[in-house]
C-alpha cells in the first residue's frame, strides 16, 4: 500500500472515530444547557477543525489537534475559510476549547494539554487577529507582510 493510500485509509478510521466524538460532544454541549444555536456553532466550528484541517495535510487524530491550534487560527483558518473574521476566529477558540474540556473530561488528553491549549489561545489570540486585520487590508500587497516574515 503506497502512502496515500494509507493516509486515505487513516482519515477514514478517524473520520468515523470524529463522527462519533461530535455526537459525543454535542450530547454534552446539550447537558451544560446551551442553546440549539450555540450547540450548533460549537459543533460547526469543532467539525471542520477536525474533519477538515487536521485531515488536511496528515491524518491526525482529534486528540493529538489540541497541539495544533495556534497554526489553525494563525494561518490556516485565515488563508483557506473565505468566511474567517476576527470574530470566527474567535469564535473557533471558544469552540476548540470547549471541545477539549469535553476531550479532558473523557480522559482522551492531559490536564496540562487542556491548560496548555488555553494560554495558546490567550496568548496568541491578539497575534491572530492583527494578522487577520493585515490579511483584509487593501493596502497590503505583500503576503509577507500579512504573515509577518
Amino acid at each position: 500500500m503506497d502512502s496515500y493510500e494509507q493516509y486515505e485509509q487513516d482519515c477514514e478510521r478517524i473520520r468515523g472515530d470524529n463522527e462519533k466524538l461530535l455526537a459525543e460532544f454535542e450530547k454534552w454541549l446539550s447537558d451544560k444547557k446551551l442553546s440549539p444555536k450555540t450547540i450548533a456553532n460549537h459543533y460547526d466550528n469543532v467539525e471542520f477543525y477536525i474533519d477538515e484541517f487536521l485531515l488536511y495535510e496528515e491524518a491526525i487524530d482529534a486528540s493529538d489537534g489540541v497541539y495544533e491550534i495556534d497554526y489553525f487560527l494563525g494561518f490556516w483558518f485565515i488563508k483557506k475559510a473565505m468566511w474567517a473574521s476576527k470574530s470566527t476566529i474567535k469564535s473557533n477558540a471558544t469552540s476548540i476549547k470547549k471541545f477539549y474540556e469535553f476531550m479532558l473530561e473523557k480522559g482522551n488528553i492531559d490536564k496540562e494539554d487542556y491548560i496548555e491549549l488555553k494560554e495558546e489561545i490567550k496568548n496568541n489570540m491578539q497575534e491572530w487577529l492583527d494578522t487577520m486585520d493585515r490579511y483584509d487590508d487593501p493596502e497590503i500587497e505583500d503576503m509577507e507582510e500579512v504573515w509577518g516574515l
